[in-house]
């Protein structure tokens, strides 16, 4: 399972976020998406740590936190509902697959 975290300065690093979680476990994995066109950090991030009891307390202590000037939003993460390998607008909507072209 991951962490989803939320509401993060732009200038978090991967380094910065693997710090604050490693007070409450192993963390195993960060990933910080960035946007494709201009490559700036989205504003949020997954955290992913050694058990699931690690997992909780973390959500449990940060959600709601002041970290570098802003409140996070920090909660289990929810897998992707559609991975669409491709543009789609942020719509679903199963008329548009791509097994139809």
């Amino acid at each position: 399972m991951s962490i989803y975290v939320g509401n993060i300065p732009y200038k978090v690093t991967e380094e910065d976020l693997s710090g604050v979680f490693a007070d409450y476990g192993t963390v195993k994995r960060v990933y910080l998406p960035t946007d494709r066109e201009s490559g700036r950090m989205r504003g949020f991030g997954f955290v992913e740590m050694a058990n699931e009891a690690e997992e909780d307390k973390a959500i449990e202590t940060l959600d709601g936190a002041e970290w570098m000037g802003r409140e996070l939003r920090v909660n289990k993460a929810r897998p992707r509902e559609n991975d669409r390998g491709g543009s789609g607008g942020g719509r679903n909507n199963d008329s548009f697959s791509r097994s139809n072209y």
